[in-house]
């Protein structure tokens, strides 16, 4: 059951970024007007966001309960690969929006020391650090071998 919910998780995490990233964000821009196709993708990357802490956190949750059963069955560390991909994404979702979004609203403005096409650049980077990490976690969740209690 922990390694299916794992799966699972991964799998709707990284399907869900993908989606962002190559189907909605895109499609926005190639049918709106540019601050209108802003809006919507800034609105689908807030979304991103929130569902991105809640995947984050549950994925987090469910590597430490695996991590203590290795621990438990004489395998592995208290503190597993899985657990240090699923911080990483949430560190990426932490910073790449919830510490720059304020920062972009600003350059906007024309404030702050960057611009806002920077802290874009930036924010992107982290967006597609995270894609890796979940995508990295979800390829990790599949190679596992399950056990008779999940």
């Amino acid at each position: 059951m922990l390694d299916r919910a794992r799966r699972l998780i991964a799998g709707l995490w990284v399907g869900w970024l993908l989606c962002v990233a190559a189907l909605a964000t895109p499609a926005a821009f190639a049918t709106l007007p540019q601050a209108d196709a802003g809006r919507v993708a800034g609105r689908m990357l807030a979304s991103e966001a929130y569902s991105a802490l809640v995947f984050g956190v549950l994925l987090l949750v469910l590597e430490r309960l695996a991590a203590r059963r290795a621990v438990s069955d004489g395998q592995g560390s208290q503190f597993s690969p899985g657990m240090a991909l699923a911080l990483g994404a949430l560190f990426c979702t932490v910073a790449g929006y919830f510490a720059l979004q304020p920062m972009m609203v600003a350059a906007r403005a024309g404030q702050g020391g960057l611009s806002f096409g920077q802290l874009h650049a930036v924010s992107a980077a982290f967006y597609g650090v995270k894609l890796l990490l979940v995508l990295a976690l979800a390829w990790r969740s599949t190679r596992l071998s399950p056990s008779p209690s999940s």
